[in-house]
């Protein structure tokens, strides 16, 4: 997963990864999608017990602190048309959040990085760069 994380918009999967799957230099400009701090909101809402909670809600607490959120807007929404166009015409089934973060990568002109295949398939047939 070592590569550059400049410009590039990073999936929940790979902020939920371990350390050594993220690695971060001086002067990177990596982004995150909202999409990615409702997932991992639900991740502390769903924990089974008071300690996976309290290490999901420091992941949480540690992303927001690291990452510029990249909101969902006009120019986002259009580009989910079309990932989920492109989704539904070849058969995929998809889920909401992957392709909104698919959006968010091809309306900010971002990379995307991310642990999930299916993603990074349908990203790259949107004509997004992926770094998987």
């Amino acid at each position: 997963m070592a590569g550059a994380v400049s410009r590039a918009l990073l999936d929940t999967s790979v902020v939920i990864a371990s350390a050594d799957a993220l690695r971060l230099n001086a002067g990177d400009t990596g982004a995150i999608s909202i999409i990615t701090l409702g997932e991992l909101r639900a991740g502390v809402a769903l924990a089974a017990d008071p300690q996976a909670r309290a290490l999901r809600q420091a992941r949480l607490t540690a992303v927001r602190a690291a990452f510029q959120a990249i909101p969902v807007d006009e120019a986002v929404a259009e580009k989910y048309g079309d990932a989920l166009a492109t989704a539904r015409s070849e058969g995929r089934i998809s889920k909401a959040t992957d392709l909104l973060i698919i959006a968010t990568a091809a309306a900010t002109g971002r990379s995307l990085r991310t642990l999930d295949q299916a993603q990074a398939l349908l990203a790259r047939a949107l004509g997004v760069a992926v770094y998987a």
